[in-house]
Order: structure tokens, then C-alpha cells, then sequence
């Protein structure tokens, strides 16, 4: 079984090589992204959107960094790399935007991950999202997000009405862990979303087994884009030059196919719908007897001491250590001695997990779980019901690449879209 397994994935690989259809009209987009954060693959995914940004219309920039330290200024400090290189650029494209016209709509959103309810107070990122679904116009709002979904959650908070104007695609996965309580506001309130939920097949867009030498992510930086500009020279600042850019399937998403129907091949992946997204509550002491499913919201509920402070105020700590080594959450009292907080584990794995705090009398407990391979999972009274526009990573075994559910989806158009690349990198290698 395992030899057809092997034998079907790589027929699909090779089927891939034929070309897709591109998008017939410039689609309107708004970019979220925690540029400037832990990890700097929005750096490398930044400048992918730049040399390609002759093919969308660009409505927003915002930095929404709900983990880490970055800041609009790190959008601003790409434009200017792309600034230089520009005149490079438009001698193959009338239609690059012109830097002004992209910093103007860069605009600073929530910087730190949302407390329990989700929302707080309004953003320049939120507000914007807000005035750009707003615009009169035919074709949709596609929102790409790239890290947290806080300014998003906050938005659709203040005007839920434009729900009925944008469509979302997320980069999830550890994404979620960061932004779990945003990420749990939007799915309970906002069921009736336009909404690719993608949690692992992004993964497939920097995966080295069955690729050419010369598009491997260790190799595509020495072959292609060494000595290429001022963006160029930028790139090898991130990862040494190794192409991570676990975002641009967002992009290429927009760029090939038809991205009104997420069902079909497109280079950013296809997608199935699904209808529940996975809840799981824990109150009690868990261990490697108890298994929760993958990229699914688990809420940890204690009782504890009564006190004195206000509902949704950070107080106690979950600790959790796995493969990524230890990693700390922050947890919340929601009043009547009730304590609760959210996690979301990105993969399959056995984690351990101690909760702490300084509140006299606090319960202070460690615990285990195993968790699973496959979202969804199977369906639980304490899921969030979907509504019918909600897609996701197919389930497929055959377009598992590796442990990584769906990744074939992405992975089988990577040498394709790396190649197309490399010729705009060849743009920038060019003399005036």
C-alpha cells in the first residue's frame, strides 16, 4: 500500500507540469502580516509580493504582529529595497504601484495577541480593513493573512457587516496558537465567512523531496537570486538565503486558477469544505491516554481562588513543552474563581504542560497529551459549527506530502512557480 501511496503522489507531481490558468482580472487585496516578528519568512514572502505586485490591486499593508516585535516600519523598510529596484521592474511591467502609493496604505495594527473575548480596542489596521471592504465595488475584498487574525477579528467586531464583502485566506497552523483567541471570536460569531482555513498544506511550498536541485530551498537562493538587486542582496538576510516564505501560497493563491472556487488546483492549493471546526474542553488532568486533534482549539478550564480583579485579566500562565522546546501562554480569570486558557497544538506530537501562577492557592498542576494527524478530526458537541463557505487542507491520504496533510496541493506546482520566479529575478540581474 505504501509503494502505491508513493506511486500516486508522484503521478500527481507530474501531472502538475502542465500550466495553470491565470487570473483573468487584477483581485483586490489586503495583506496582514507579523513581518518583523519571531520568524522572518514574511521577510522572504514581502519580497515575493513585491516583484509580483504588478498582478494584484493592493489595498492594505498591515502589521499585525499578535506574537514578537514587529512594526509598520518593517513594512516600510521592504518598499524601500522595492523603490530601488523599481525602474528594473517597470521595464517589464507599466503596472508596479509606485512606493508612495504603497506606503500610504500601510497601516500599524494590534501589536501583542487579543486577550479572551477575542477583540479589544480598534487598530489603524482594524479601522482599515474596515474602510477598504467598505468600497463600493464589484469583486470582493480578499483578505491574505499571514500571521494573527486579531485586526481581522477586531474589524469584523466593529462593522460586522463586511462579512458580506471580504474573503479570507489564513495561514494558520502556528498561526492559530498565536492568535487563538481571536481566531475562536471569528469562527463562533462569524460562521457565515468566506473563509480558506489552510493549517498545513502551506507547508508543501518548502518541502525538498522529489525538487530539481536547482529550486531545493537551500539551493534556489546561490542559482537564482545572488546578485540580483537590492531586494536580492536583502533575502539572504533571512534563513541564510533558504526559501522558507511559508505565506506566499497566499499570494499564488491569487495569482492562478479561479480563486472563487477553492475546490480546484490552483498553484496556492485546492481545498475541501468542511463543516465543523475542532473544540475540545479539558477540565481535568490529562495524560498520554488522552489525545485531542491536530490545529484544534483546546481550552483549559480550572477552578481556583476568588479574587479581586477584573474578568478576561491575564493572571496565570500554561507552560507547554514539545518538539519546539517550552513555550508559555497566558491564561485568564473570567470571574466566580474560573480560570481559563486557549492552545492550539500545530502538529502531531506528545506535549506536556504545567500551569502556574502567583494567586495564593492557585491549582498548579502539570498534565500530557498525544495529538492526532488529521483535522478536523472527527465531530464533538463542543465544536464550532461552519457555515457553508468554510474550506480547508484536503484530507486525502494520497496528498499527504510526508506527515503533512494536503501538502501535495501546494508542493506539486512549487518548481513551476520557483521557475517563474526566477525570471523576474533575472530582471533585477539585468544592467540599465
Amino acid at each position: 500500500m505504501e509503494k502505491l501511496i508513493v506511486l500516486l503522489t508522484s503521478l500527481v507531481c507530474m501531472l502538475a507540469t502542465v500550466a495553470q490558468k491565470p487570473v483573468p482580472n487584477k483581485p483586490r487585496i489586503l495583506i496582514s502580516t507579523d513581518i518583523g516578528g519571531t520568524d522572518p519568512d514574511d521577510n522572504q514572502s514581502m519580497i515575493h509580493f513585491l516583484m509580483y505586485s504588478d498582478k494584484f490591486n493592493t489595498e492594505g499593508l498591515i502589521s499585525s504582529p499578535s506574537y514578537g516585535f514587529g512594526s509598520k516600519q518593517n513594512l516600510l523598510d521592504m518598499i524601500a529595497l522595492y523603490e530601488k529596484d523599481l525602474p528594473k521592474l517597470l521595464q517589464h511591467s507599466r503596472d508596479f504601484p509606485k512606493p508612495d502609493a504603497l506606503r500610504a496604505i500601510c497601516k500599524q495594527g494590534r501589536q501583542g495577541a487579543a486577550p479572551f473575548a477575542g477583540y479589544t480596542s480598534a487598530t489603524e489596521g482594524s479601522d482599515w480593513i474596515i474602510r477598504s471592504a467598505r468600497k463600493k465595488s464589484k469583486p470582493p475584498l480578499w483578505v491574505l493573512v499571514w500571521g494573527g487574525l486579531d485586526d481581522l477579528a477586531q474589524a469584523l467586531h466593529d462593522a460586522p457587516d463586511i462579512r458580506s464583502q471580504i474573503k479570507v485566506y489564513w495561514i494558520g497552523g502556528p498561526n492559530k496558537k498565536w492568535s487563538a483567541n481571536s481566531y475562536a471570536y471569528i469562527v463562533k460569531n462569524f460562521p457565515d465567512l468566506w473563509f480558506i482555513e489552510v493549517n498545513s498544506s502551506y507547508y508543501g511550498f518548502f518541502s525538498n523531496s522529489g525538487m530539481p536541485d536547482s529550486v531545493k530551498t537551500t539551493n534556489y537562493y546561490s542559482e537564482y537570486i545572488r546578485g540580483a538587486g537590492y531586494m536580492g542582496k536583502d533575502f539572504v538576510n533571512y534563513y541564510r538565503g533558504n526559501v522558507k516564505m511559508g505565506d506566499t501560497p497566499s499570494l499564488l493563491y491569487m495569482m492562478d486558477g479561479n480563486p472563487d472556487n477553492p475546490l480546484k488546483d490552483s498553484w496556492g492549493g485546492s481545498f475541501e469544505k468542511f463543516n465543523h471546526s475542532s473544540r475540545q474542553i479539558i477540565n481535568r488532568t490529562t495524560s498520554l491516554a488522552d489525545t485531542v486533534t491536530v490545529c484544534s482549539i483546546l481550552e483549559f478550564h480550572f477552578k481556583g481562588p476568588r479574587v479581586s480583579i477584573a474578568a478576561d485579566s491575564t493572571c496565570f500562565t500554561l507552560n507547554v513543552t514539545a518538539g519546539i522546546g517550552e513555550q508559555k501562554w497566558a491564561g485568564y480569570y473570567m470571574g466566580d474563581g474560573n480560570y481559563v486558557v486557549r492552545y492550539a497544538p500545530k502538529q502531531s506530537e506528545n506535549l506536556s504542560y504545567t500551569v502556574s501562577s502567583a494567586i495564593p492557592g492557585f491549582p498548579e498542576q502539570p498534565g500530557q497529551l498525544v495529538v492526532d494527524n488529521q483535522w478536523p478530526g472527527k465531530s464533538r458537541k463542543t465544536d464550532y459549527p461552519l457555515g457553508a463557505n468554510w474550506y480547508t487542507d484536503r484530507s486525502n491520504p494520497l496528498l499527504y506530502d510526508g506527515k503533512i496533510q494536503g501538502g501535495i496541493t501546494v508542493k506539486q506546482w512549487r518548481q513551476q512557480v520557483l521557475q517563474d520566479w526566477a525570471k523576474r529575478w533575472s530582471w533585477l540581474k539585468a544592467k540599465q
